[in-house]
């Protein structure tokens, strides 16, 4: 897996991967941006969040669940001092469907955050990460 960053100008840059898509990466003003793209931070939150929700959805589709929405939400707070790290992430799974067994849904959420999804691995050794699911 190969990825690369390409500044632009100021605090404005591109991100692309192996898959030849472009993201764009920035920040504030408060810091020299032009609020043109993705806090390099946010981009760890948003891979995590993408990470098991894959898992999670593809769990839920061969347990036969009838989705018709679904989010994971990833809420993170960060030290106050440099290096400003994650100190604590929480992530809420919430499912809309038809008839949705719960106990699926907790199956496919723990199966993901405790095999399957490698984002959640990885930032679990940085920051404590707990789990909340709603289903609608």
């Amino acid at each position: 897996m190969n990825a690369q960053l390409v500044w632009k100008e100021g605090m404005s840059f591109d991100g692309t991967a192996d898959t030849g898509f472009v993201v764009p990466v920035g920040t504030t003003p408060e810091f020299g941006g032009n609020n043109d793209g993705f806090k390099p931070l946010e981009l760890l939150l948003v891979g995590l969040a993408g990470c098991t929700a894959m898992d999670v959805v593809s769990i839920l589709k061969k347990k036969r669940q009838d989705i018709t929405n679904f989010e994971v939400k990833v809420h993170a707070e960060r030290a106050e001092d440099h290096p400003k790290v994650f100190t604590n992430i929480v992530m809420e799974y919430i499912v809309k469907g038809n008839n949705i067994d719960p106990a699926a849904v907790e199956r496919a959420v723990e199966l993901s955050t405790t095999k399957y999804c490698s984002a959640h691995a990885m930032l679990s050794k940085a920051a404590p990460i707990t789990h909340m699911i709603t289903i609608q």
